[in-house]
């Protein structure tokens, strides 16, 4: 190994039961380096950091650590961190009603002569070593008096204290604020001073050029490239996560286009937002509109769609539907004012597997007239008979569960469901994901004509070009903040890409 090389990974292949997880990966980290492991939805970020931490069994490929002889296999995550290896996670995973200092040295506890834990011992040790990271924390506290933030530094420290060679952070600012990120940062710094290599999951790409030297970015699970930060700026960073040659960006102006700005506002949301989840943000929706919401993974686009749905309580601002100010408590209070939301998830979500093809149509519409009032059967067999019929869902029959149906069919009738309590808005968050191309046209085409009879969507998708095609206007997002909006005029591959990255220096 290179003298200043930590880690690495070489060819890395990690197959699912019909999918090709990793294909012949590659990672490299140096010692004081902090590298940013990036890459959208299913990359197999998730994957390659379980093949390093004995998660996941590896099928080819070869791990070599500094100071060990030899490639290594974990055999666990406890195996690993023997190695020097230590991940901490977004949901820090240590026992709240145990002191701060008992957090650190669980397990590895100093013992008196006779065998009993030496708390005093334990004690200093501990607030020693929140001095060495510059930590303001009383170590006989109970952890849970801390808020999330400092309990993920805990939990750092404690890798640390553990003799980490390579320290995996795996989207630790999602739940932080702006003065929790900056304090993370700091303590980061000083790791990477002391020789630590860490690898950085995460989303936020304010953040990856805030604090990071190198950036390897996965696509599909094949190495798209390792390169210095200086080397990527973020334009470049997001056409390489979302595999486009930024310099070859064809611009795709969408059919039919048309200017929705003269018509009636169904939507007009001012200041409303979530903490933690989504800045607040203003947007109006007119009758007869298809409003993209369009970022990367992580930006804020469901989160934006399901503050104005309800489906999370909007904790600011306001909301006017049709003209009216509403306060919307529950999705129900959405649905009962003409609104369905498609969730981005459909497996945890969207469909009830156990249910039939049938029930899964109705049971928005029955939920909106209460559990009091049956939808007759005949009714129901009408209703799901004529979608199934207009939608094209390829079924045995309207009694076929579900579950036995294929991910674009499961999404046809989740459709259908929505579609059955006639909303004046919907929202269809990524409609399209993981079914095949014509399904995914017929999806389109939908959306359009939908808008033609004069219902308003949010469409949200992570293809560019299925965007460009279905909407009249894009709500652009970053690091959970809404900071524009792209026209008709505006709208190209190229518009898209530039609003997404952003300015600064790394622009």
């Amino acid at each position: 190994m290179e003298k200043n090389i930590v880690l690495t990974m070489r060819g890395i292949c990690m197959t699912f039961p019909g999918v090709k997880a990793l294909d012949n990966v590659d990672f490299t980290l140096r010692k004081g380096e902090i590298r940013a492991l990036m890459g959208e939805n299913g990359a197999g970020k998730s994957t390659l950091i379980k093949c390093l931490t004995g998660v996941n069994k590896f099928e080819a490929g070869e791990i070599h650590v500094d100071g060990i002889e030899g490639p290594i296999v974990n055999k666990d995550t406890l195996d690993a961190q023997k190695k020097g290896i230590s991940t901490v996670y977004q949901e820090v995973n240590l026992c709240p009603n145990l002191s701060v200092a008992e957090n650190l040295y669980i397990g590895r506890e100093p013992l008196t002569k006779i065998g009993t834990v030496n708390r005093r011992k334990m004690n200093e040790m501990a607030a020693q070593l929140m001095r060495d990271l510059d930590l303001d924390i009383e170590v006989t506290q109970n952890l849970e008096n801390y808020s999330l933030a400092l309990q993920q530094m805990i939990a750092i420290a404690r890798a640390v204290d553990m003799k980490s060679k390579v320290l995996i952070l795996d989207e630790p600012t999602s739940s932080l604020d702006d003065h929790e990120v900056s304090l993370l940062f700091k303590m980061m710094r000083r790791l990477r001073e002391q020789g630590v290599g860490i690898v950085f999951v995460t989303h936020f790409l304010e953040q990856v050029y805030e604090v990071c030297d190198g950036i390897t970015v996965l696509r599909n699970g094949t190495l798209v490239g390792e390169y210095t930060v200086e080397e990527l700026p973020r334009v470049k960073l997001v056409a390489a996560m979302m595999g486009k040659d930024f310099d070859d960006l064809a611009s795709i102006k969408p059919e039919g286009e048309k200017d929705m700005s003269h018509a009636p506002l169904e939507i007009e949301a001012k200041g409303l937002g979530h903490a933690g989840k989504i800045k607040p943000f203003n947007l109006d929706i007119h009758k007869g509109e298809v409003v993209g919401l369009t970022g990367l993974l992580g930006s804020g686009r469901s989160e934006l769609a399901r503050v104005i749905y309800g489906a999370d309580r909007a904790q600011s601002g306001t909301l006017k539907v049709d003209g009216k100010e509403v306060n919307i408590k529950s999705p129900l209070d959405a649905m009962n004012l003409g609104m369905g939301l498609l969730p981005d998830d459909r497996k945890a979500e969207g469909i009830i597997g156990d249910l039939s093809v049938r029930e899964n149509i109705i049971l928005a519409m029955q939920a909106k007239l209460g559990i009091f009032k049956r939808i007759p059967m005949a009714k129901q067999i009408e209703i799901a008979d004529q979608y199934i019929e207009m939608l094209s869902i390829k079924t045995a029959t309207r009694e076929t569960l579900i579950k036995q149906l294929s991910g674009g069919n499961q999404q046809k009738v989740i459709l259908a469901r929505w579609l059955a309590t006639n909303p004046d808005f919907l929202v269809l968050d990524e409609p399209t994901r993981g079914i095949d191309i014509g399904t995914k046209t017929e999806i389109q085409k939908l959306v359009i004509k939908l808008a033609d009879e004069g219902k308003s969507l949010i469409f949200i998708s992570s293809e560019v070009e299925e965007m460009l095609r279905t909407c009249n206007r894009l709500a652009v997002l970053r690091d959970g903040e809404k900071v524009g909006e792209l026209n008709a005029d505006e709208m190209s591959q190229e518009g898209v890409m530039k609003a997404i990255a952003g300015g600064g220096a790394n622009g």
